[in-house]
């Protein structure tokens, strides 16, 4: 064959792709992280976490590839490749670095109609959020974008990566922290001082705490925060991080989608 058959995901957004390509059965073993779609884990054996694995478990379900993805499963994807594995390691950033990573993965398994066409699909989806974003602005000739911050983590506080960000911007508002979000380390995004968050009078709140439930009470309870604008008017949001901290399809399908509701949510109130 001339394309891959056996293949260890070590991400999960590889997973949610090579499903939404209809080549599942190219997949070999997933991370345990693996939510999207839910099938996936009744059918395929779980094999690493994120950024750990036990190497002969990956060896057990005979990869022809592995695929991972940025800095932190790089010592995993060496040591893999030191075992004889061919390892395939993505790094995308981005709502167009997804869309090149969906397009490649799809060349992987031979499935390149089904690439364009769901390449495609994704880009129309993009498309129309930013349509209903200028049309929600319409409505009011002049009316400004709505301040977002994105909260990814909450002890320290930590802000939104690159393609959260992007799609604050899609779905028609400003991101609070457009610095911070240009970094890709987790580190480079944390806010050092919670008052630099009231300082900058977020309309909406949106909060993806990685792997953990959102607690509204406790953000509204933050020493100074009580005077923030969407703390003031009820407009805090989560978003599980499965739709929007991976950079996969559902950032798109998922996460840009949520946002552009509560934009829409926060124009309307302006108008009332």
């Amino acid at each position: 064959m001339s394309h891959y058959q056996r293949i260890a995901c070590l991400c999960t957004e590889s997973v949610e792709t090579l499903y939404a390509l209809g080549a599942e059965d190219c997949i070999a073993g997933i991370s345990g992280f693996t939510v999207r779609p839910p099938r996936a884990r009744k059918e395929k054996p779980k094999i690493s976490g994120f950024s750990s694995m036990k190497i002969d478990r990956i060896l057990a379900v005979k990869p022809d590839l592995v695929i991972g993805f940025c800095d932190l499963q790089a010592d995993m994807c060496r040591d893999l490749a030191l075992a004889g594995i061919e390892v395939h390691l993505f790094n995308q950033r981005s709502i167009s670095g997804i869309l090149h990573m969906v397009r490649v993965l799809a060349a992987l398994v031979g499935r390149e109609e089904a690439g364009r066409l769901l390449v495609a699909d994704l880009q129309s989806q993009v498309a129309s959020v930013v349509a209903r974003a200028a049309q929600g602005r319409g409505q009011d000739q002049g009316q400004r974008r709505p301040v977002i911050y994105f909260e990814e983590w909450n002890e320290p506080l930590m802000s939104g990566i690159g393609w959260a960000a992007e799609a604050i911007v899609l779905a028609g508002g400003e991101d609070a922290f457009p610095e911070l979000s240009a970094h890709a380390g987790a580190r480079e995004r944390i806010i050092t001082d919670p008052m630099e968050v009231a300082r900058r009078a977020p309309d909406i709140i949106i909060a993806s705490w990685c792997g953990k439930k959102f607690q509204p009470e406790s953000m509204r309870s933050r020493p100074g925060w009580h005077d923030i604008p969407a703390i003031r008017n009820n407009m805090l949001f989560e978003i599980k991080s499965p739709d929007i901290l991976s950079p996969g399809p559902a950032v798109i399908t998922e996460g840009l989608r949520q946002i552009s509701d509560m934009v829409a949510q926060w124009q309307q109130a302006q108008l009332a």
